[in-house]
């Protein structure tokens, strides 16, 4: 006879980790696959795990700031031992540039301003304060170093930034990850590595389980696809994208790893700092060093790959983004040997998140998250577990969409902003910020 379980999870990144752990509190024998040899290592551990605040929407605003009390309460919120121990959740904040290109913040504040997250308009002086090796200088636009004037001022200033400090950094993604797990675990969930899954069977009209590629049938009523950068290709096996009007990519990235200028402890006296002047981020990392990765301007080529045959080298864009930052921090020290992270994302055009059912009844998305959603794992696991209950329960997710009330806040999310079928947010900024 074929093994049974309540539901299974094709993917144990982060977000699919956090779903199992959801899914198992409601009482159900969850089984997550993945092709890797453990939870999280894949696009997770390429991860800036950046917590934040602030993107484009209220709904997706108030549960990234809803977040970074979970993860300032992770031990509470996992309820499970792990060997490895629990992740530390570096609350340093972020600080933002304000520049023409963001419109000075001005909107970022106004949702923050509903949601009642906290935040500090810094003047140029308080920036530099908060930031003493930073300049003022603005250098937009963005150039290559190639181009010419790249790195030369164009006369402008920035003027100045907010800090937000209900925000910071996970240095270990993976761990954290594996946290999760222990946690699902806990609960009675499974996890199976090295297993590549086939074909999603169906039965009349509904799935019924999956298929791995050495023959092995698994059943499930449920079958959930948190495949990251796959996630296109999950979907393809069933059907999903039938009636798809979002869909996700997977796109090529680079994360520069490069140590602090000297003189300044980036690792304790930096904090998360994005820049649309120069288009590039950063954070601290251990070892006193600092991860960089890019805003995405127009002068880069986008790489749109297939996720089993791309380039896992470093090219010419890891020196460009050391080099923006450097705009910003002149003594930056820039090695001639590339360090850091070459992963993928998984994108929809907006870069907000699927997190739905599908057109085919116990199928359900929890894709496109990517670069900007590891921040919400633990909400992404109470949320999905509980539209999967509802939609099982008979309820027509399409027709009157899931109301997941926010645990600490009691704000409603109305959980159709996240459907396949939305309309693109025309106020995202179609990068990693959201």
């Amino acid at each position: 006879m074929n093994k049974r379980y309540d539901a299974i999870i094709i993917g144990a990144g982060i977000i699919g980790a956090a779903i199992a752990l959801g899914l198992a509190r409601k009482g159900k024998k969850t089984l997550n696959i993945d092709s890797l040899p453990a939870a999280g290592y894949g696009s997770t551990s390429g991860s800036c795990a950046i917590i934040r605040p602030y993107y484009s929407t209220i709904e997706t605003s108030a549960i990234a700031h809803e977040s970074h009390l979970y993860w300032s309460n992770w031990s509470e919120f996992l309820q499970a031992e792990d060997e490895r121990g629990h992740i530390k959740y570096h609350a340093v904040g972020c600080l933002v540039a304000k520049t023409d290109n963001n419109q000075h913040l001005r909107p970022t504040m106004a949702i923050l301003d509903t949601i009642g997250a906290p935040y500090q308009e810094l003047d140029q002086a308080q920036y530099l304060a908060r930031m003493p090796i930073f300049n003022l200088e603005s250098y937009t636009p963005a150039k290559r170093p190639d181009d010419e004037g790249f790195g030369e001022a164009n006369g402008k200033k920035i003027g100045g930034g907010v800090f937000f400090p209900d925000g910071g950094y996970v240095s270990d993604p993976q761990l954290a990850t594996h946290n999760l797990q222990r946690a699902a675990e806990a609960q009675g969930s499974s996890f199976q590595f090295n297993t590549k899954v086939a074909s999603i069977r169906q039965q009349d009209g509904r799935v019924v389980g999956v298929t791995l590629v050495n023959g092995d049938q698994i059943d499930a009523p449920v079958v959930v696809n948190a495949a990251g950068p796959h996630s296109a290709k999950i979907n393809a096996m069933v059907g999903a994208e039938k009636d798809m009007k979002i869909t996700t990519r997977a796109l090529r990235h680079e994360v520069a790893h490069v140590p602090s200028p000297s003189g300044f402890n980036f690792e304790q006296q930096g904090c998360v700092c994005s820049d649309s002047d120069i288009h590039a981020y950063c954070r601290p990392e251990t070892g006193n060093h600092i991860l960089i990765g890019s805003e995405d301007p127009d002068c880069d080529d986008q790489q749109w790959v297939d996720p089993d045959d791309y380039n896992k080298d470093f090219t010419d864009q890891w020196r460009v983004q050391a080099l923006r930052l450097a705009q910003r921090i002149q003594t930056l020290p820039i090695p001639n040997q590339a360090k850091g992270v070459v992963e993928l994302y998984d994108v929809t055009p907006d870069w907000a998140p699927i997190y739905d059912k599908s057109c085919v009844p116990g199928y359900y998305m929890a894709i496109g998250t990517s670069g900007n959603q590891f921040k919400n794992a633990p909400i992404v696991s109470e949320m999905m577990a509980q539209l999967i209950m509802a939609c099982e329960d008979g309820h027509d997710h399409d027709l009157e969409p899931v109301v997941f009330n926010l645990k600490y806040s009691g704000r409603a999310i109305n959980l159709g902003v996240f459907s396949r079928n939305r309309k693109i947010n025309p106020n995202s900024t179609g990068t990693v910020l959201g």
